[in-house]
């Protein structure tokens, strides 16, 4: 496997009519995707009348049998828990984004083979943009799996690279810690999970906050007494606001759904696969209207 630079390789052609190409999500459970929804917008704002974006349910030990099924007419692959690991095994080349917080969650295809990328990063740094952070300081993560090491890279990007990370146990950190050493950055994991009371301390001093927790978890944390003007991310984008978002709302901070990093990451994505710049608003017109509905909780 070689491992590329970030985002190395020449986007797939433009395509307008003409043979169909082809692009989907996997995933296990998948059937909860919106990546469908962003996708789709994206292909009928550029006038991709050719493209098709599918969803399939696919486990870790499923994924090197269905890349080797893909013809030509496939362009790219979304990939989401619990493949964003396995699919630096399936890639020809690796990005080194990809490779340092050790996750992909993007495969893009081409003649001239597979490359793994992480948009995922893009997507926390947009999305915490569009908040107003321009600068990140005295951030915190909560978590420690793989979109705690995509917030990692993206802290670091936002300029700081020294992010304290809030565990239960620091021993189980182990990948994060590893992920931290590839990305150049030096994170303080601490315990502060382990009791609610510090954990809130934590945060009530915080510049910046990204909950990469599954959802529930980060509701012993709602009594945190928030800094008016933090900049507050939770990465679980249904039931929305969670209590921990609307806290931190009330309290003046600015809330950043899971939702913009959804958004924005797939942004990336469509860039990589088509060769055209993802079509923000159109996309994001597109998941408001499928997520007006309350859904199930879940995560990017």
């Amino acid at each position: 496997m070689r491992i590329l630079p970030d985002m190395p390789v020449e986007p797939a052609a433009p395509e307008q009519t003409g043979p169909v190409r082809r692009a989907a999500v996997l995933g296990s459970p998948v059937a909860h995707s919106l990546s469908p929804v962003l996708h789709r917008a994206a292909y009928a704002a550029l006038g991709l009348t050719g493209w098709e974006y599918g969803l399939h349910e696919c486990d870790e030990a499923g994924l090197p049998a269905f890349v080797e099924g893909l013809d030509a007419t496939w362009a790219g692959l979304s990939l989401t828990m619990p493949l964003k690991r396995v699919a630096l095994d399936v890639a020809d080349t690796v990005s080194d984004l990809a490779a340092a917080t050790g996750a992909a969650n993007t495969l893009v295809l081409s003649a001239a083979g597979r490359v793994a990328e992480n948009t995922d990063v893009a997507g926390i740094v947009a999305a915490l943009r569009e908040a107003g952070v321009r600068t990140a300081r005295d951030a915190v993560v909560l978590g420690a799996g793989g979109t705690a090491r995509a917030a990692l890279a993206a802290l670091r990007d936002l300029g700081d690279p020294a992010p304290r990370v809030l565990v239960r146990d620091p021993a189980r950190a182990a990948d994060l810690r590893t992920a931290a050493e590839r990305l150049g950055v030096s994170p303080d994991v601490r315990a502060d999970l382990a009791d609610p009371r510090v954990a809130m301390g934590t945060l009530a001093g915080a510049g910046v906050v990204v909950s990469t927790l599954p959802p529930g978890a980060a509701d012993v944390l709602v009594d945190t007494v928030w800094t008016p003007g933090t900049a507050v991310l939770d990465a679980v984008y249904a039931g929305w606001p969670t209590p921990l978002a609307r806290s931190a709302g009330v309290a003046g901070c600015a809330v950043v759904s899971g939702l913009s990093m959804l958004l924005h990451q797939a942004v990336a994505q469509v860039t990589l696969m088509t060769g055209h710049a993802g079509p923000v608003e159109p996309m994001r017109a597109a998941l408001d209207a499928a997520v007006s509905t309350p859904q199930g909780a879940t995560r990017v």
